[in-house]
């Protein structure tokens, strides 16, 4: 049996990802379905090594719900920006206590550098790239620091920045996953109905995609399901995702 300290050690000194493990992972797991997929992940070799990144918006409870059920202790990351709509921080809390997890991490962004660079609380006004990088990016590098890997609840229906969404990719050095890359909306809305999870109460009052309540509008049938994310700005992504096209 290995004892804990030598376990913390081997995860410590695990070797980082590369895109070779890139590769080999898309291979290894290409037809597998994504409940065995995690199941094989997080109790194989990044057990220990991994945590979901979730915003607990309006699709949050399907990939939340297939990690809890391979295992509750996988740490779960919520960034609040200090601009969270209430319902958000609500259903954050009603989920994670319905599904079982025991390692709930919420991180905010410095006071220091929204002293420094955001003193009145309006850079989302003027500068929405600037304001996403002190309140979402900064906090999540802060977060991922102890893990090798994180896992992702990006979809590729969701817009044509997602559109080639694969399911391994790297990300500032580490293996980022993203289970739910070919799901698609009728999936989801099948394995809502099927595990009887909660709906953000957001979602029916048109927000199909809920960030931060100065940058979120709601959406018009037709639109694109992240149409109502900083909307008039030619922005698409928080910065902590990239675009894939």
């Amino acid at each position: 049996m290995v004892s804990p300290a030598r376990q913390i050690d081997s995860i410590a000194t695990a070797a980082p990802f590369t895109a070779v493990d890139v590769a080999r992972l898309m291979a290894k797991y290409a037809g597998v379905d994504t409940a065995t997929m995690l199941a094989d992940l997080l109790a194989g070799e990044l057990k220990g090594r991994v945590a979901a990144v979730s915003s607990f918006g309006s699709e949050s409870a399907v990939l939340l719900d297939l990690v809890a059920a391979v295992d509750r202790d996988v740490p779960v990351i919520f960034i609040n920006t200090q601009k969270i709509f209430g319902e958000t921080l609500a259903y954050r809390d009603t989920l994670a206590e319905q599904l079982g997890f025991i390692d709930l991490r919420v991180y905010r962004p410095d006071p220091r550098l929204l002293a420094a660079k955001d003193a009145t609380s309006l850079r989302w006004s003027y500068d929405p790239d600037g304001c996403c990088d002190l309140r979402k990016v900064e906090p999540l590098r802060r977060a991922l620091a102890p893990f090798d890997a994180w896992i992702s609840g990006r979809k590729a229906f969701q817009g044509k920045t997602r559109a080639a969404l694969p399911r391994f990719e790297l990300d500032e050095g580490r293996l980022k996953i993203n289970p739910l890359a070919d799901w698609d909306k009728a999936a989801i809305d099948a394995a809502f109905d099927a595990r009887k999870l909660p709906r953000h109460p957001l979602e029916a009052q048109g927000y199909p995609s809920v960030g931060c309540v100065p940058c979120t509008s709601q959406v018009q049938p037709g639109e694109d399901p992240r149409a109502g994310r900083w909307r008039g700005w030619d922005k698409t992504e928080c910065g902590i995702h990239d675009p894939v096209f």
